[in-house]
């Protein structure tokens, strides 16, 4: 190598590992209106009719989601049979999300062998209505006579997916259409308050939403919330699915319906497996959400679970069950807060910092395009607290100019490690001591590694 090419050479890689720089500006004194960081919030995958969620009620209390996402699914058992009801396992889950703090928001997978006596994930439609109409009203009624304050109910899931995305429904456009349109006058006759929607896809170009939104718009069908879910790795892709759903809303003004990404997580099949990864993309999604104008999204999920072969046997194709056995039982998985065996995860401590977030939003500006973060005046703790992350593979040097900051305020920092090999919250959150700043504006320099999360409360 000549001396003229080793030195590009070097040049390069300086150019490379130069650190770039950014400032971010927060204002204190600059309120934007509710945070509503808990409908950032969780859901837990249709695996088994085991109490899930049971042993981790106060680690999921602590991240104070406003709702968590629930599959009724077949394998509940709720009508064995004609006329005979079984809500006691159903119940027992139910009664978890409550523990928590959280609301039910219940994704009505069932298929009765009653009103479905042929396993086919392509005959999507009951073969008796007017029973099936009189079955979703009892469902939804019981749980109003709980009292278990259930707001939202979604019809269907993945109903563009059948077996493979968990439920055995594989509809066309004009039979979503028509099933919603009975499952929906049931669940509202049953509790008018209720707010209702789908379709839950996998795909959220499938036809069947646009045909949901014409079919809702030429029958006066209520039509409460839209949803659909994502698995990628590029925070801005799924920002870019938001933008799509929210463009096609346009084209229905009377309906107004909220959107939801309730399922959501990284790529399924190949995500990034640098520890440091997953915390930041969960901060950069919600990120992303909520700067796009997401109302509500459910984190794919809370904890992973070995599923049951013969428990899918009973309601899916010999396909559909080896399908859920091989990925949840054999694949690596990456999906849950919580992993098989009851560990925490390090993206749940993301979670924990955004739950952080709450009360009113402040302005907090940057021209990065890999630095975000929220910042927050909580009056019920009578606290600010900050949060920046990011998000790129390569250092940051960043300038925090902190304006108007309402009283001399003593501040603690914290830096979540991904890394470290202990799940205690001191390591994972590894806070540095506190320090006092004085009012008016201030300055904070420091460097943000890759994948970075850092938090400040100002007290």
């Amino acid at each position: 190598m000549s001396v003229r090419k080793l030195i590009f050479f070097i040049a390069c890689i300086i150019s490379r590992t130069a650190f770039s720089q950014t400032t971010v500006e927060v204002n204190f004194a600059k309120e934007l209106g509710p945070m509503k960081i808990n409908q950032m919030a969780l859901g837990q995958g249709g695996l088994s009719e085991e109490p899930m969620l049971s042993e981790h009620i106060n680690e999921i209390r602590a991240l104070h989601p406003a709702v968590i996402r629930l599959f009724v699914s077949e394998y509940y058992n709720v009508l064995p049979e004609k006329g005979k009801y079984h809500f006691t396992t159903l119940d027992s889950t139910v009664n978890n999300i409550l523990q928590t703090g959280s609301k039910p928001f219940m994704s009505f997978c069932l298929k009765p062998k009653v009103f479905f006596p042929v396993v086919d994930h392509d005959i999507v439609e009951p073969d008796d209505y007017k029973g099936w109409e009189q079955f979703v009203y009892d469902v939804v009624k019981h749980f109003v006579d709980k009292g278990a304050g259930i707001k939202y109910w979604e019809v269907g899931n993945e109903v563009d997916f059948g077996e493979d995305g968990g439920t055995p429904y594989r509809f066309k456009p004009e039979s979503y259409a028509r099933y919603y349109k009975h499952t929906v006058a049931a669940i509202l006759k049953a509790d008018p308050e209720a707010k209702v929607g789908g379709p839950a896809l996998a795909n959220y170009k499938s036809p069947i939403l646009p045909e949901l939104l014409r079919a809702c718009a030429a029958e006066k069908i209520p039509l409460h919330f839209v949803s659909w879910h994502n698995y990628d790795n590029r925070p801005a892709f799924i920002r870019s699915q938001i933008d799509y759903v929210k463009e096609m809303l346009k084209g229905y003004p009377d309906l107004h319906p909220e959107t939801i990404m309730n399922e959501w997580n990284m790529h399924l099949f190949n995500p990034p497996l640098d520890p440091r990864f997953q915390p930041c993309f969960v901060a950069e999604v919600i990120w992303q959400m909520k700067d796009a104008g997401l109302d509500w999204s459910c984190y794919y999920q809370i904890r992973d679970w070995y599923v049951n072969y013969d428990t899918f046997a009973k309601i899916f194709s010999a396909h559909g069950a080896a399908f859920m056995s091989r990925w949840w039982n054999r694949q690596a998985q990456f999906s849950g807060l919580i992993d098989y065996q009851g560990y925490i995860r390090p993206a749940y401590f993301s979670f924990k910092l955004l739950s952080r977030m709450a009360g009113r939003k402040l302005e907090l500006n940057t021209d990065s395009k890999t630095v975000h973060g929220f910042a927050t005046h909580d009056t019920q703790l009578q606290m600010h607290n900050m949060m920046l992350w990011n998000f790129s593979a390569d250092p940051v040097k960043v300038k925090i100019q902190l304006s108007a900051l309402p009283k001399d305020m003593q501040v603690r920092h914290i830096v979540l490690d991904a890394e470290g090999g202990s799940s205690d919250e001191n390591h994972r959150l590894r806070p540095d001591p506190f320090i006092k700043i004085k009012k008016g504006d201030q300055l904070i320099e420091l460097t943000l590694q890759p994948w970075a999360v850092h938090y400040w409360s100002f007290e």
